[in-house]
């Protein structure tokens, strides 16, 4: 069975509170059951790594 991060795991998994996690634009959800998003892992660990600041895309500077 596969299995899918709610936005409470998917803030676990990126260390920041689900209060912070609301100001992210969070990709795409992997799946949709009612207007419950879920994400894969795999989703969410290649977007944070292309975030600014994350090992992906440079910061922007001024």
């Amino acid at each position: 069975m596969k299995r899918y991060l709610s936005l409470t795991e998917v803030a676990q998994r990126l260390g920041v509170t689900k209060g912070a996690l609301a100001r992210y634009k969070l990709p795409e959800p992997d799946v949709l059951v009612g207007s419950i998003r879920g994400w894969s892992e795999q989703t969410i660990d290649d977007w944070n790594a292309a975030r600014p600041g994350h090992g992906g895309r440079p910061r922007k500077t001024a």
